[in-house]
C-alpha cells in the first residue's frame, strides 16, 4: 500500500490519551505509547476554560517499560506554559512532536506520555498521543483499547 492510498488510520494511532475534563490544579498524563512501533509521535495539548490565573505546562516523558520505568523528560519537548493571563490561552492548543531516535536508546526507552499540569486553578484540559508511522502493519492496530470505532 503506497502513503497517497492509506486511510489516516492505517497511519495514526491513538496511543494516549487525557480525557478533557475539568481539572484541579495537578499534573495528569497519559497512556505510555511504544515508540519502538512507530516512527514518530505527535502530542496535542487541548487548553479548555483555563481558571483565574492559572497555568498550563505540557511535556513529553520517556521510560524504559510500559509501566513507566525509570521515567524522565525528553529534552527539549515541553511547550511554553498557556496561561489565563493576558493573553488569555483558554480555548487553545499545542503541538509536540518527537522522532523515536530522539528517546535515550542507549539505555532503551522506548516509552513516551504526555504530562500536563495545571497551575494555579481549576480548568478544562485534555490531550491526545498519536503514534505515527506505524512500523508494523495498520497503525489502528496498536490504538488504544477505548477507541469505539473506526469509520472507513
Amino acid at each position: 500500500m503506497t502513503m497517497q492510498n492509506a486511510l489516516g488510520s492505517e497511519i495514526v494511532a491513538v496511543g494516549g490519551v487525557i480525557d478533557p475534563d475539568v481539572t484541579v490544579a495537578s499534573t495528569v498524563t497519559s497512556d505510555w505509547l511504544d515508540l519502538g512501533l512507530f516512527d514518530q509521535a505527535i502530542a496535542i495539548v487541548l487548553a479548555g476554560t483555563l481558571g483565574a490565573s492559572a497555568t498550563l505546562a505540557a511535556k513529553l516523558e520517556q521510560a524504559d517499560s510500559a509501566a513507566g520505568g525509570n521515567a524522565k523528560d525528553i529534552t527539549g519537548k515541553a511547550i511554553t506554559n498557556l496561561t489565563q493571563a493576558s493573553p488569555d490561552d483558554s480555548d487553545k492548543q499545542a503541538i509536540i512532536n518527537v522522532r523515536a531516535e530522539e528517546l535515550d536508546l542507549a539505555n532503551d526507552f522506548r516509552f513516551v506520555r504526555l504530562s500536563l499540569t495545571v497551575g494555579v486553578a481549576t480548568s478544562d484540559v485534555g490531550g491526545i498521543l498519536l503514534g505515527v508511522g506505524a512500523r508494523y502493519g495498520p497503525a489502528s492496530d496498536n490504538d488504544l483499547a477505548s477507541v469505539a470505532e473506526i469509520v472507513n
